[in-house]
């Protein structure tokens, strides 16, 4: 994956972070607390912004270190399935309130914490 890539996915992830809170903070909080989701939207959106604010970092150290741009993809890669993973699975109990979403959330914080992994086998080659 291209720096200009991860880049360009932390830019419209970011602002899909913003945009989905925003919506769950004001449009969708009585619902949520109603359906006693709150916990679970906000553990999805901190979770997907987390791992934006990674991905741009990652993004701006594949652009300055180049020989890196291989493993830093593989990096992003996992952190983009591990978002869309956790996170998507999260919202997804949100939105239908069908629990089962919830098995498949941890297939997602695998990927997340390979992302870390291999962003430290990564570095410990600079």
């Amino acid at each position: 994956m291209s720096s200009r890539l991860i880049l360009q996915l932390a830019a419209l992830l970011g602002a899909l972070s913003v945009a989905i809170g925003a919506f769950g903070a004001h449009g969708l909080k009585p619902l949520l607390t109603a359906n006693g989701h709150l916990d679970t939207f906000e553990t999805a959106v901190r979770y997907q912004f987390y791992h934006v604010l990674a991905l741009l970092a990652v993004g701006v150290l594949a652009q300055a270190r180049p020989e890196l741009r291989g493993p830093l993809g593989t990096t992003a890669a996992l952190w983009l399935g591990g978002i869309v993973v956790f996170s998507g699975s999260l919202y997804a109990i949100c939105f239908t309130g069908i629990s089962k979403f919830g098995a498949v959330a941890p297939v997602g914080g695998v990927l997340l914490i390979a992302g870390w992994v291999r962003l430290a086998l990564a570095v410990g080659e600079l």
